[in-house]
Order: structure tokens, then sequence, then C-alpha cells
């Protein structure tokens, strides 16, 4: 992939500014080689730690590396997700920038955070890509804690032969916060094994109850009744101010006793002292988490201690195939961004809702 432009160029410049698998890079270069350049420097980026990775945080560039990453950046009209770890703003790095294709679907605090709301900026997202990852997720906590699968572990480690009874899905309540792509994928699993499932959402009418796939959908008035109904409650909403500390003690408590909580959303939706403290008196009797208020979560956390709580690193999402799913997102992005149809680009950011 050449970093060369002669002065009869025209093609489009594409740049990926986090980790990709070659082979995904080079399919990018290959569907428009006429039309686009594109601008994969894995020697300036971070190593890939696994499959699907989309950089460390932590990592730094020399300042020989920053120079030769900002001269390419001024070069881009398409990045692959926002740089990373930049003092400088985005568009003052890249004045050509016209559209942001990121690997995550909750963006909408980032764009914010860099002041992008009203930049005359096309920013898709890859909202939906995870669903399928998410849901299977879901159930597979669910399914932990149902078939109690640890004790099973530990029996069999002990070489012990001590019957028990399980509980099981069908005919339990789940409740959903965020009935988006995601929130609808584990809504259709849920159907699968015979439970109700309830959510809330904006507009709460039979009709958009049925277009989604739930028995019922609650305002937000209504929040703490549908708890109340509720055996697990799945948090999927992306982070915006209306999302903001919406659970606190009052609404943790208005779940059914004993009911299983997962956070596949943000960890600044839920209080978490409230939740902890749930936890610990077993109102609440399970939780997975695969998102925390700070990220990576302290050593000191009382979470880590917590025998009724499963915790994922942020990674419930990331699969071996999310890259390749997140490129065919892109290139079809790509061919109505080269042919004009602006229009036709999805899913775009909404930036004052910031999903």
């Amino acid at each position: 992939m050449s970093e060369a432009e002669s002065p009869a160029d025209a093609r489009t410049v594409i740049m990926l500014t986090s980790p990709l698998e070659a082979e995904h890079a080079a399919r990018i270069s290959s569907v428009f080689p006429d039309r686009v350049e594109v601008i994969f420097r894995p020697d300036l980026m971070p190593a890939l730690r696994y499959r699907g990775d989309h950089g460390d945080p932590s990592w730094r560039r020399t300042p020989e590396q920053e120079r030769a990453w900002h001269e390419l950046l001024r070069r881009a009209e398409i990045l692959i997700d926002f740089p990373q770890n930049e003092r400088l703003p985005v568009l003052e790095l890249a004045p050509r920038l016209r559209w942001v294709q990121t690997t995550s679907a909750g963006v909408g605090p980032l764009v914010k955070r860099l002041g992008l709301q009203d930049a005359d900026l096309i920013v898709t997202t890859a909202s939906g890509i995870h669903a399928q990852p998410l849901a299977e997720f879901v159930f597979a906590a669910l399914l932990f804690h149902g078939k109690e699968l640890g004790r099973l572990q530990n029996d069999q480690r002990a070489r012990q032969w001590n019957r028990f009874s399980g509980s099981e899905l069908a005919g339990r309540t789940m409740a959903i916060i965020g009935p988006g792509r995601i929130g609808q994928e584990i809504a259709g699993i849920a159907r699968a094994f015979r439970m109700r499932v309830v959510a809330m959402g904006r507009i709460n009418d039979a009709a958009r109850a049925a277009s989604l796939g739930v028995d019922r959908l609650y305002g937000r008035d209504e929040l703490r009744t549908m708890l109340g109904e509720a055996d697990c409650l799945v948090v999927c909403a992306p982070q915006t101010p209306e999302t903001d500390d919406l659970l606190g003690a009052a609404e943790l408590a208005s779940l059914k006793p004993g009911a299983v909580f997962i956070n596949i959303g943000r960890g600044t939706i839920v209080d978490e002292d409230a939740l902890l403290a749930a936890l610990r008196n077993g109102s609440i009797a399970y939780a997975a988490l695969d998102v925390f208020r700070e990220e990576p979560l302290p050593p000191d956390s009382p979470f880590w201690d917590l025998p009724n709580v499963l915790i994922n690193p942020h990674s419930a999402s990331t699969v071996d195939t999310e890259n390749a799913k997140i490129v065919d997102l892109f290139l079809r992005n790509l061919g109505h961004y080269l042919n004009g149809d602006i229009s036709q680009m999805a899913p775009r950011l909404d930036p004052h809702r910031l999903y």
C-alpha cells in the first residue's frame, strides 16, 4: 500500500488509525484500487494483542513516529477510527477529513469530548456489528448462573456427587434497557428460550413493541414498574445525558428479589455502590458486568472479590469475526461515499443524541 502521492493522483486517501489485521487492510485496498489510497502503518500503531484488538490505549509513539503520523493524518480524507491520545484537535491534525468510520457503537461521548458535535463531519459507527456476540454473552451468563456451572466445576474438581436443583429461563421475565440493535438481538434469543421480554424505550406503544419483538414497552416514567417484573435486567443502552445514573439504589431495589443484573452498556448508567450493596445483601443474586465506570477495573475494586459477580474486561463484544464484519460495513459505506450517495451511509451517528 503506497504512501507516495503524485501530483496527478486524485485518489481518496483512507487512513487506518487503529490496529487491524493485515488481511483486512489489504481487502480495503483491493476493492477500489483506482479510486482510493490506503495508508496502513502498523509500525506507527500499537501491536495487536489479540485478534480484534483496536489498540492499547497506554501505548505512545516516539517523537519521530509522531511526526510521521501527523504528516500522514494531514493527507487523510477518511479515517477508520478516531486517532487516540492526540493533544491537538482532530480537524487540525486532519484538515481534509470528511468521514470517520468507527469500530465501536458507543462513540457519542467521544465525539462530544472531541468538540465535534457541530462539525461538518460524517461519523458512521459499528452499531449492530456486536449484537450477536453481546447477546451470546448475556445468555452465557444467564445459563452459567441458572445451571450452576460454577458449582459443577467445583464439585467435579473435588470428585463429589452432589445432586441439586437448578432453574430454567422459560417463563421468566427479562427486562431490557436499550432496545436498539443489541437489545433486539437479545430479545429474539430470549423468545427462543420462551421468556417474556419487556423493555424501556423512547416510544412505548404497542406497534413499536411488536416491531422490536418484545411483549411490552415501558416509558422512562414507568422504569420502576418494569423493574418490578424483572427476573433479569439487561442494560445495553448507550451513554447519553439521559442514561447517566439511570439506575440508582431505588431502581435496583425495585427489581424482583434474587434478580440477575447484566450490564453490557456503559458503567455510568448504574450507581456501582448501590449495585455492590444489592449484591452483598442478596437482593440481586448475580451480576455479569462487561463495563465499569473506571476501566480497567482497579485491582482494589470490591467487585473482584464477590462470588456472585462475573467480570468481563469490556471484551464481550470482541470476537474473531469482528473486524471482518466492520470492514464489510466500511466497504459498503465507502461505495456510497465514492458515488456521492452520502444519505445511504449507515449507521450514522446523531451527534446530539450521541447514538
